[in-house]
């Protein structure tokens, strides 16, 4: 995934956008950068976080950064941002984005005599590419669009040119960008729990499509939004930080509310009702409400040496560090049916793993809620997995199983009480070991986002945005 943070004041603005990024870091785990301006000067650094924190790689690189605007980002892809010096003047970019068709992009720009310098592992960087095809226009905004016309997935940006920001949000707003306000200028950030404790109050949702325009004194609107939006409903039930808010519904208000109504429904017997940490606590408070269990605590994160989420580079040591990450409070457990609660099963090896732990801890019971329905559909908007094939996902597998194709029938599975959906379930709870499972609907959790469903993207749920 991805996120950004820049800020635009009257004031030095280096110990702000610091902090603002560090503030995205539970969006992506790879690499991070800043840029500031400073009459017209821009200073950049970028540096790898796969195995380290933000504020450590950053903080000695402070003194270098002056001015009073910038930007900054937490990606999960390529090194940015990228600083770009042609016709449209000087500027530096960042972006969440994913480009399907970046190798025809490549060679379309390398036909018109357009150049690319940022390579890695011979990939062309995807910032640069954006930054190249916004050279293209006659000024930013129709650069812009340019962008939002030829690139096939999403794209949002942060432009930072001296004197001035602009924010300009993919076009179905599959990624959300929101306008802070403070006393000296305005910010723009992909997570509002950025602002809180930087002095910035929300003030305005960019819509889908829409380029603003941000100085200290104002925020002017270059293009209107769309009136189409299909923003990622993953935000709120894995990405997003439980204080964040998009389009003005709140992250862990959603996992509350949709735990609450799936336990109202639960008949199964259950001793308390407990969380995989983290994303799993705001819906198994609300699962605790509404089924009328305690909320105890039976598995715990180990914070002090993994507060964050690294990615190494092979499956075998991620699912080695998910392993190591996660604690079972034996005490609690034992003798116990307990309810579960998480986001989502992926491939669910990770899950498999912790259920015999669970088991071997002494638990009665393992009984799995999860807040999303089951996931038929890879994404193709966002960088949501490192899956590389549909395979991977394990509702794919038993589906090539029972069918003898992995693409057969893929609505009724997808559908919540059809005999191929429950016979589906029944095959991953049987495969994981589980004592029971249950997934959110796709009807509650679009009752919890509170968002109409045509505005939000289910792809991965129900194969439905086609854009």
């Amino acid at each position: 995934m991805g996120g950004f943070f820049g800020l635009t004041a009257k004031s030095n603005c280096v110990d702000r956008l610091f902090y603002g990024v560090d503030y995205n870091s539970h969006m992506g785990t790879k690499r991070a950068g800043m840029a500031t301006v400073d009459n017209g000067i821009f200073t950049r650094s970028i540096h790898n976080i796969e195995n380290s924190y933000f504020r450590t790689k950053f903080e000695p690189d402070l003194k270098d950064f002056s001015g009073c605007s910038g930007i900054g980002v937490i990606s999960d892809t390529d090194a940015q941002p990228i600083i770009v010096n042609c016709h449209l003047g000087k500027f530096a970019i960042v972006t969440v984005a994913r480009i399907n068709n970046i190798a025809e992009l490549e060679q379309e720009m390398l036909a018109k005599g357009h150049h690319f310098c940022e390579h890695s592992y011979d990939i062309i960087n995807p910032t640069e590419m954006i930054a190249a095809l916004i050279s293209e226009g006659a000024d930013i905004v129709s650069g812009i669009e340019n962008v939002y016309r030829r690139v096939k997935g999403s794209c949002s940006m942060l432009i930072l040119m001296d004197g001035k920001l602009i924010a300009a949000r993919d076009f179905l707003g599959r990624t959300p960008i929101i306008i802070g306000k403070g006393d000296d200028g305005f910010a723009a950030t992909s997570e509002s729990c950025a602002f809180t404790n930087l002095g910035f109050e929300d003030y305005y949702n960019v819509g889908p499509g829409e380029i603003v325009e941000l100085t200290p004194e104002s925020m002017t609107t270059l293009r209107k939004p769309e009136k189409e939006m299909q923003i990622c409903s993953f935000l709120w039930i894995y990405y997003g930080y439980p204080v964040c808010q998009y389009e003005g519904r709140n992250v862990d208000r959603m996992r509350y509310v949709t735990g609450r109504e799936m336990g109202k429904t639960d008949t199964d017997y259950a001793d308390f009702v407990s969380a995989i940490p983290d994303s799993g606590i705001g819906m198994a408070l609300g699962y605790s409400q509404g089924k009328g269990v305690p909320y105890l605590r039976g598995i715990v994160k180990y914070t002090p040496t993994w507060p964050r989420s690294f990615t190494p580079s092979t499956q075998a040591r991620r699912e080695l560090v998910a392993k190591m990450k996660l604690i079972p409070n034996k005490a609690l457990l034992k003798g116990r049916h307990v309810i579960f609660c998480d986001d989502s099963i992926v491939r669910g090896t990770q899950l498999r793993d912790n259920v015999k732990d669970l088991f071997d801890a002494g638990i009665k019971g393992v009984h799995m809620r999860i807040a999303c329905p089951p996931l038929i559909h890879a994404c193709e908007y966002l960088n949501f997995t490192a899956s590389k094939s549909e395979l991977e996902l394990i509702t794919r597998r038993i589906i090539a199983d029972l069918e003898g194709d992995h693409n057969a029938n893929l609505k009724a599975y997808s559908t919540t009480g059809t005999p191929e959906y429950n016979h589906l379930v029944e095959e991953i709870r049987t495969r994981l070991g589980l004592s029971s499972l249950q997934f959110s609907s796709l009807e509650n959790i679009v009752e919890a986002i509170g968002l109409p469903k045509c505005k939000i993207c289910t792809h991965c749920f129900d194969g439905s945005s086609h854009f």
